[in-house]
């Protein structure tokens, strides 16, 4: 009885109730306003005629203007309603102040941590470089040691290791934190770091730990001494803010090893609790001095949300740490937010396509690409490169793998390869090209986060992670089933006609 009491009143059961209810108000107003029809009917008609004009004179995607156009001129009442609360970008002046304020200092803290410039990259790479510098602020680092992690269970034990050696602190942020094996075993390495002056912060996300951890989380992890901070927390009101989520996934240890991928701390990560049959993700593991990207990711994060002024200067790598480092290449760390003008991640996703001369590689569980994307993989392909991309063959989205599917098509027309991974899901997101670059991080090839989301990524050239990334590819597609034209077009109209619908609004899932 207790049990049942408690998730009654549960926090993710009130929220969607005051959420219904705000609906229910505002489908009662529109009855009430539809006794004067006529007059009604038409300031929605004058209202969404002004909308639609707005969103074609905004500087947005294509994809994300049809996708909004197409339900206001349908239905003009609750298209106009839905597009006013959810569709439009509600951060305040204040916000938007802050940060700025920690954007500019996020690029002074990496200017300032140069220590030792890096050699000039080759002409074929330094204009990606330059492109991520510019608009990311990153620099490339060499001594910097990468090992690419192509599951979920390998990259757990490395950092439960890394914690592990931890002396001054350990740096966490997740979309996704759950109870179970995977955070547990975490979770009693971080109590004892703490315990013994070990500086423990962690970030999650509020939305994405929404039905996976008890309200008030943060303040009992505060009491254990791990320091806590939660993204953007989730009240229960009609607003668009909630679009823009922290996706991103960063391990940060003593500013020497750091992590990031599409790896959340939950169990299906690792297979610990099976969950659309196999899970595939996978990660990369710096060591040296590009691991101080991803540090200055975490604290620019963490002094938003909590509101602090942190010294960057006092969490650079040790400088003998990285001295002992001997490893070719270049990495680069790179963050996206959806509050700037630049779309990084899909801009250096093109890059890499464009400038593929043998093969192109790509893991992704969403594949809900926008026409940039689109005609870059299809001119790529019909160029002669080599270009595959495997997806989940269970995904744990219906709605979003449906969207993936139709775009299965015209990719295999233009001469992509497709590829469904048999044993299950598809998590990771990664772009290895030509024996020399390649992309691990958070950043799916779907709209919400290339365009909507906190990400982040590392980006590398030439280092030892790259033959790694291939060979766990190759082995993957092993293990996959190729999808054929005549796979397309066996679908029956209907179903064809619900990808079409689901394709025309894909932007908004």
């Amino acid at each position: 009885m207790k049990k049942l009491f408690a998730k009654i009143f549960s926090r993710p059961v009130y929220t969607g109730v005051f959420i219904l209810l705000q609906f229910w108000v505002l489908y009662m107003g529109v009855l009430v306003l539809s006794e004067y029809f006529a007059l009604f009917y038409a300031l929605s008609l004058l209202l969404g005629l002004c909308l639609v004009l707005y969103i074609v004179n905004y500087n947005g995607k294509p994809d994300y203007k049809i996708a909004w156009i197409i339900p206001i001129l349908a239905l003009p009442v609750f298209g106009c309603l839905l597009y006013l609360v959810f569709g439009r970008d509600t951060l305040t002046k204040r916000e938007r102040q802050r940060m700025g304020f920690v954007a500019e200092k996020y690029v002074e803290a990496l200017a300032a941590s140069e220590m030792a410039e890096a050699p000039d990259l080759p002409p074929e790479a330094a204009c990606m470089s330059r492109y991520i510098r510019s608009t990311a602020f990153t620099p490339p680092y060499v001594d910097t040691e990468t090992k690419y992690l192509p599951l979920g269970e390998i990259m757990h034990e490395e950092v439960l290791r890394a914690l592990e050696s931890a002396e001054k602190f350990i740096f966490l942020e997740y979309y996704i934190v759950s109870p179970g094996v995977m955070w547990d075993s975490m979770h009693t390495i971080l109590k004892r770091k703490a315990a013994e002056g070990v500086d423990v912060r962690l970030i999650y996300d509020d939305w994405g730990c929404m039905f996976r951890l008890p309200d008030g989380y943060d303040q009992v992890l505060e009491a254990e001494g791990i320091r806590c901070s939660v993204f953007s927390r989730f009240t229960p009101e009609l607003s668009s803010r909630f679009n823009n989520r922290n996706h991103r996934k960063i391990c940060v240890v003593d500013g020497n090893i750091g992590f990031t991928g599409g790896i959340n701390i939950s169990d299906e990560y690792i297979n610990a609790a099976p969950r659309c049959g196999h899970w595939l993700d996978c990660g990369v593991m710096l060591k040296g001095r590009g691991v101080y990207g991803l540090t200055a990711m975490f604290l620019s994060m963490w002094d938003v949300i909590r509101h602090e002024d942190d010294d960057f200067s006092h969490y650079t790598p040790s400088e003998s740490f990285c001295r002992s480092v001997d490893a070719r290449g270049w990495v680069q760390p790179f963050m996206d937010s959806p509050l700037d003008d630049h779309a990084v991640g899909e801009n250096v996703y093109l890059q890499i396509i464009n400038r593929a001369t043998r093969y192109v590689y790509i893991n992704s569980p969403y594949l809900i690409v926008d026409n940039e994307l689109l005609t870059a993989l299809c001119t790529a392909a019909r160029s002669g490169i080599d270009v595959r991309i495997v997806t989940p063959s269970i995904c744990d989205s219906r709605i979003v793998q449906e969207i993936t599917r139709s775009y299965y098509e015209p990719l295999i027309g233009a001469g992509v390869k497709l590829y469904e991974y048999t044993p299950g899901m598809v998590h990771a997101k990664t772009f290895v090209s030509d024996d020399m670059v390649g992309v691990v991080g958070s950043i799916n090839l779907d709209y919400r986060s290339l365009f909507l989301h906190y990400e982040c990524a590392v980006w590398m050239y030439e280092t030892a992670a790259i033959a790694e990334m291939k060979e766990a590819y190759l082995r993957e597609v092993e293990q996959s089933t190729v999808v054929t034209p005549e796979m397309c077009k066996e679908q029956r109209r209907g179903k064809r006609l619900i990808r079409a619908c689901l394709r025309t609004l894909a932007p908004l899932f």
